[in-house]
């Protein structure tokens, strides 16, 4: 099974590919942010996210698509632009006929830490750990990506499992 993770963001917007092998082995196959500027209109941003998650859907066929799901902000314009964002996520996702599943913070760091309030630079640690990198995702907005990837692949896993077990 192979996931596109998206962490959504309106100046830094980080994906990674992951892909869990027959052997339960976890595999990266790309990460990265997208590097948008804040000076650029939120409508060519909005465009630019759209455009290379399309790019990377296409390049990397992936099973599903897991971004970040909504949060407590506490600037109503910061979330909304967010908010925004994450419906060009979903936007992309969805025009390449991919489901997307959203994942609360607390899940994706118990999934990949197993303490959900982790810090950032343990996420980035264990992100490296469970992937065999040689050097932590960079930037923290691609690990996070990778993160939530990761997290979809163990949530799958599991609900299969429990599928097979209870018929």
């Amino acid at each position: 099974m192979r996931v596109l993770g998206i962490d959504c963001g309106t100046e830094y917007t980080g994906y990674g590919v992951v892909e869990l092998q027959r052997n339960d082995d976890l595999t990266c196959l790309v990460c990265g942010a997208i590097h948008l500027s804040p000076r650029d209109p939120l409508a060519n941003r909005l465009a630019i996210i759209f455009k290379q998650l399309g790019e990377l859907i296409e390049e990397f066929h992936p099973d599903d698509v897991a971004i970040e799901g909504i949060f407590y902000a506490v600037n109503a314009k910061s979330a909304l632009k967010l908010g925004q964002v994450r419906g060009v996520a979903m936007l992309a996702a969805s025009t390449a006929g991919l489901s997307v599943a959203e994942y609360s913070p607390l899940s994706i760091k118990s999934a990949v830490v197993g303490y959900g309030r982790a810090e950032k630079a343990q996420v980035q640690h264990m992100v490296a750990r469970l992937l065999r990198l040689n050097q932590l995702p960079q930037p923290a907005d691609a690990a996070d990506a990778l993160a939530i990837a990761i997290c979809h692949l163990h949530t799958s896993a599991t609900q299969r499992r429990q599928r097979a077990a209870g018929s």
